[in-house]
């Protein structure tokens, strides 16, 4: 599947390009990513202003250019290709997708701070044991006075080190599995009661686990509609599980680039590796892996308008394709790089093990098949 961007994101991917492959080589990136989790100030208001890719998808009323799923697919891929561990996708994605569609005074602030790079977010949403059921949540938040008090604790909070602001899932009634009774709440960071354990993913990126323990929120902590936020939750969850396909597609164009180079260079038996035909064969493969990616991607990313059963079967059969093709090319990268392709001192290793959390990111290969499944039970029957 090919499809052709309008002029407006040509020039939106070319800029993003140039910018990153000047600003954010492989070498920056270590230097960067040794600051354990810190964020880079200057690369992030760059995102903001220079380049405007954080309110690239964002309501034109709180400064961003009303762009949609396009624009974030070819955000994303640009900054996979460069392994930006910056919190693009938890902020702008995750984030400005929950706060655009919510309506409170609040959200609109902090979507306006968003843009201006300002507030970064983290949605704190997983709990242990909970796996990837959107409905399961333990934590509660009741009403007390005019405000509210949350208690219950989250796992494995993306960009959460990093974050000025979290969006909290709590139950507001009903039981834990619930579908009904679920709500959306911003806590600021700086709350003094929260207590975070921070630490670092395999992938170089930074995540926390928090605990609320009888947290103090004003009444307008809340956003959305009260107990009704699964199917707003669902539906962003979909968007983000895309924009990681896309971003997983622009590590496996680097990857795949770097393995033909790579093997164009090194020789064995007085001849470089590309010569030898077994191994022109396995990158063939590699590379009908990435085109077999990228229409997935395509396809979905066009589908995220359609109704949610549409919308929700697009996104777990390009989340299929991505997961097999990301291990695909990317154990064969290492493979054809040697030893070397797993030190730190080669991007191929960096590259695979982002593509192994994606592979995990929003559910695995199992979860997206399992539901494909159900999806087309539910349609037939």
């Amino acid at each position: 599947m090919d499809l052709k961007l309008n002029g407006e994101q040509i020039l939106l991917q070319e800029a993003l390009s140039r910018f990153l492959s000047d600003r954010y080589t492989f070498e920056k990136r270590r230097v960067r990513i040794a600051r354990n989790g810190a964020l880079d100030a200057e690369i992030w208001r760059e995102f903001a202003d220079s380049l405007g890719i954080l309110g690239a998808a964002l309501p034109e009323e709180v400064g961003g250019m009303a762009g949609g799923p396009v624009e974030v697919m070819v955000i994303m891929e640009a900054l996979g290709q460069s392994l930006v561990v910056e919190p693009y996708l938890e902020t702008a994605v995750l984030g400005g997708g929950l706060l655009k569609r919510c309506k409170e005074r609040c959200a609109s602030t902090l979507l306006a701070k968003i843009v201006a790079g300002e507030a970064r977010i983290a949605f704190a949403s997983a709990e242990p044991m909970t796996r990837y059921a959107l409905n399961d949540v333990s934590t509660t938040a009741r009403r007390e006075g005019s405000g509210w008090i949350l208690n219950g604790a989250k796992s494995v909070v993306d960009a959460a080190p990093s974050a000025t602001h979290f969006i909290v899932t709590a139950r507001t009634s009903g039981e834990r599995r619930d579908r009904h009774g679920i709500s959306l709440f911003v806590v600021e960071k700086q709350n003094p009661d929260i207590q975070a354990h921070e630490y670092r993913l395999i992938d170089d990126r930074f995540a926390a686990d928090l605990n609320f323990s009888g947290i103090v929120l004003p009444a307008d902590a809340l956003i959305g509609s009260e107990g009704n936020a699964l199917p707003l939750i669902e539906q962003v969850i979909d968007e983000a599980t895309v924009a990681v396909c896309a971003e997983a597609v622009g590590g496996m164009r680097r990857m795949l680039g770097d393995t033909v180079e790579y093997t164009r260079q090194r020789t064995q038996f007085g001849q470089p590796l590309a010569t030898f035909q077994v191994l022109q064969h396995r990158m063939v493969d590699m590379y009908m892996c990435l085109e077999e990616a990228i229409s997935a991607v395509c396809l979905a990313t066009l589908k995220l308008d359609a109704e949610p059963a549409q919308r929700a079967k697009a996104v777990s059969a390009a989340k299929v394709t991505i997961g097999r093709s990301a291990r695909m090319i990317g154990q064969n990268a290492v493979q054809l790089h040697g030893g070397m392709g797993m030190t730190d001192e080669l991007a191929v290793g960096h590259y695979f093990k982002r593509a192994t959390v994606i592979e995990n990111q929003f559910g695995t290969v199992d979860h997206h098949l399992a539901r494909y499944a159900a999806l087309c039970r539910t349609e037939a029957a």
